[in-house]
């Protein structure tokens, strides 16, 4: 009845686990407490879980993004750590069964539910506001996307207690991710966690592209449009054209495990190659996808910051549409090892130097932007000089793997470990975080400790490079990836300082959640209604921090790039009376909850094979989907004068902050 699952699929023998999964009961029930005694769960469910406000949708995946962050970067201590330790003649504390399951998790986590989450977080918050729209084109759709995000999460945690992971890396190469090398659930969890939080991710990618083609204001045009804006309509397009491989490729995957097809196996006609041509066809524009918009969070920075007009708007532009297509272009360059020819490895390594080009002029449009600027070092322009360094590195040795040759001898050491960590933690993670801290101010309505901010990054930045620069040298010494232990002693300092690196890192994830909760704390000493903490210069700065559910009483008319900046300059703001119409706005809904529910529940009996409940949870999906489609309730209008209170009570505010 209940397919594979039994009391032997909990790890009780295992004391890392044991221990880990009581401490998330302890804070879960703390936290189920602590709501049920403010009584906030009426509130949470009506203003927040079932929300099709794009803001709150936005902040719910950064909430969720933060806390995977945690959850990955314990496996990546619990990494270091054993290779501090286990040197010669010493095992370590992780056994290789364990320590593979780590770092798969790590992986996985970290880019499908860290950092994506991260990007679309900050795309729900700003897109919309920056385009004068007053939410995204599908609402509903929105609010969809997120929980089904919130599923493949939910299932990634529920393997550490309840079964076990992959063993097989983060993008599960055939054959050991095939039934013969992996019989448990472990590449059962990856294959339905990624499915279903990819099919949000889907979603998500067609809403902000019909969001940002169909909903911008009167008078924006899309050589008007800021970069931010422009960086995710090319990665909402990359997600669109990317994700359906994944897609296809896992399908052909479950087909392998569950209907002992041959896919991806070496005998009756299979071939393991196809499934890593598949999975890097959508995994290296899955990269872009990661870094396009933190590009677009640096532009918005170094304009603010160094009070100039963004240098190279067109030139960056073109860049941004470069580097989208060439992202399709250059695959291969993840397996020269794999015996494609010399042909087909040296037209992807030349694509691969020639995308560094126009990566290249982002780089130097941000130089000349700050060049003679009135530089102001607030910490989101400390996140974005430490990534125009970092990231400098970073694309170097990048560049040197993309010569065959050379990656011939480095492709699998730890210099190429350390050269994806360069990109992404110094490029991407460090936009995201220059993005948290920039637009904070207007989820919220109040800015975070300056202090405890430049605390954070120093440690962040320094653990970076005492963490991944003796990643270089022991590549160069011969370390290969994904050892769990090792028998050379020259590797040990290496390995020692790289640990050191980690913690510093995590002293910095201290400082940030001690901001969070310091500012918090002075929140009303910190308020910001104006809506303009930064001098700011693009349109979501017009509006008042935080933003009304509407976002605009009056849609703007956009007359010039910096949209914000050349109303204030020009006076244009007039204190005329204003005719408030009513405005049509999409009513909350729990629909999305419970199609992802029975997501869940069709996930979870899939990988353990109760096909009784998978029954179950797909016909509650298509029922739930039935009836919302039925449903004409979904809208409502909100009447001029709820609007013009609102408008009022806002303006009275600001004049009395005044």
């Amino acid at each position: 009845m209940f397919g594979k699952l039994t009391l032997e699929a909990i790890p009780f023998h295992v004391p890392i686990v044991m221990v880990t999964l009581v401490i998330i009961m302890l804070v879960g029930a703390g936290l189920v407490a602590a709501i049920s005694y403010h009584r906030k769960w009426s509130y949470l469910w009506t203003e927040w879980l079932t929300s099709v406000d794009h803001k709150k949708i936005g902040v719910m995946y950064i909430i969720v993004a933060l806390v995977m962050l945690l959850r990955g970067f314990a496996d990546a201590i619990m990494m270091r750590s054993q290779l501090a330790l286990a040197s010669a003649g010493s095992e370590g504390y992780l056994p290789p069964e364990h320590y593979d399951q780590i770092f798969t998790a790590h992986g996985v986590i970290m880019i499908f539910f860290m950092a994506m989450p991260f990007v679309v977080g900050l795309m729900n918050i700003v897109v919309p506001l920056q385009i004068g729209a007053r939410d995204v084109a599908f609402p509903f759709l929105n609010s969809l996307s997120f929980w089904l995000f919130v599923v493949g999460a939910v299932l990634v945690n529920l393997s550490l207690g309840l079964g076990e992971f992959a063993r097989t890396g983060w993008v599960a190469y055939p054959p050991l991710s095939g039934l013969a090398y992996s019989p448990g659930v472990g590449v059962d969890y990856y294959i339905w966690a990624l499915q279903l939080s990819g099919l949000g991710t889907l979603l998500t990618g067609v809403n902000f592209v019909v969001t940002i083609l169909k909903m911008r204001t009167p008078g924006m045009t899309l050589m008007k449009m800021p970069v931010f804006t422009w960086n995710c309509l090319c990665t909402a397009i990359l997600i669109v054209a990317s994700f359906p491989i994944l897609t296809a490729t896992l399908i052909l995957l479950t087909l392998d495990r569950y209907l002992g097809m041959h896919f991806f196996t070496n005998e009756l006609g299979g071939n393991p190659m196809m499934y890593v041509n598949l999975i890097w066809a959508w995994g290296h524009p899955e990269v872009y996808i990661l870094i396009l918009p933190a590009f677009g969070i640096f532009s918005e920075v170094t304009s603010t910051f160094a009070k100039k007009r963004l240098f190279g708007y067109t030139s960056l532009v073109y860049a941004t549409i470069a580097i989208t297509v060439l992202s399709f272009v250059v695959w291969l360059h993840h397996f020269f090892t794999m015996g494609s020819g010399a042909n087909v490895n040296a037209f992807f390594g030349i694509m691969t130097i020639i995308i560094s080009v126009p990566t290249g002029v982002k780089i130097f449009t941000w130089l000349f932007t700050m060049f003679r600027g009135r530089i102001q070092f607030t910490t989101p322009i400390l996140w974005t000089l430490g990534f125009i360094v970092t990231f400098s590195i970073g694309g170097m040795t990048g560049v040197l793997l993309a010569v065959p040759g050379a990656d011939f001898v480095l492709h699998n050491s730890l210099f190429l470990i350390a050269h994806f960590h360069n990109v992404i933690i110094g490029g991407a993670v460090f936009g995201y975080l220059a993005g948290f801290a920039y637009w904070f101010p207007k989820a919220f309505g109040f800015t975070l400790n300056e202090r405890l901010g430049k605390y954070a990054f120093w440690c962040w930045i320094v653990g970076f490079y005492l963490a991944f620069m003796p990643l270089y040298v022991l590549g160069f010494m011969g370390m290969t990836r994904r050892l769990n232990h090792y028998d050379n002693p020259a590797w040990t300092p290496w390995l020692i300082a790289a640990f050191c690196g980690a913690l510093v890192i995590m002293v910095g994830i201290i400082f940030q959640i001690a901001q969070l909760v310091v500012s918090i704390r002075d929140r009303e000493k910190n308020r910001d209604l104006t809506g303009d903490p930064w001098d700011a210069r693009t349109l979501e700065w017009s509006t008042s921090s935080p933003p009304p559910f509407y976002n605009f009483a009056e849609q703007p008319h956009v007359n010039d790039l910096d949209a914000h900046w050349e109303t204030k300059e020009r006076g244009v703001q007039s204190k005329k009376a204003v005719d408030y119409k009513k405005i049509h706005m999409p009513r909350n809904t729990g629909v999305g909850v419970y199609i992802s529910f029975g997501s869940l529940v069709f996930g979870f009996a899939l990988i353990w094979h109760i096909w009784w409940l998978a029954a179950v949870g797909l016909v509650g999906m298509v029922a739930t989907f039935i009836v919302r489609s039925n449903d004409d309730d979904i809208d409502y209008y909100v009447p001029a004068e709820e609007v013009a209170r609102i408008e009022n009570a806002r303006l009275q505010t600001l004049a009395k902050q005044a």
